[in-house]
């Protein structure tokens, strides 16, 4: 009489499809991430330099520091960069005139280049 289960080839093809079907997966998951990481440092951005101009047109002048936007309420904190996975590696551009402040624009400080072909800190 014959036992109930699986033989070692029955579990062989499972174990050979699952592995086909990760190989095309897990690629795709993977560049999901790093495009999400992308869209969210893109609004970041976004929202920081919209903070800014916003206390540029309050104050006539652009903060001392990223952290005046969170102490003064601009932004609840100063974001961080999802590709760096932290808030201290925003790189300043201060402006022309150092009597306007010392934060006219901010880029991320991200080594690499996104999915377009650009660099991080060009955007």
């Amino acid at each position: 009489m014959r036992r109930p289960g699986f033989t070692l080839i029955e579990l062989l093809v499972v174990m050979a499809i699952i592995a086909t079907l990760l190989t095309l997966a897990v690629p795709r998951y993977f560049g999901s991430i790093e495009k999400s990481k992308e869209a969210v440092l893109r609004e970041n951005l976004n929202q920081m330099r919209d903070a800014l101009q916003k206390y540029y047109g309050d104050k006539g002048k652009y903060p001392d520091a990223l952290e005046a936007l969170a102490a003064e309420k601009y932004l609840r904190k100063v974001p961080v960069d999802p590709v760096t996975e932290s808030s201290t590696t925003w790189v300043v551009v201060a402006p022309d005139d150092p009597k306007k402040g010392a934060v006219f624009d901010v880029r991320s400080g991200a080594p690499g280049q996104a999915s377009d072909g650009t660099s991080y800190g060009d955007w």
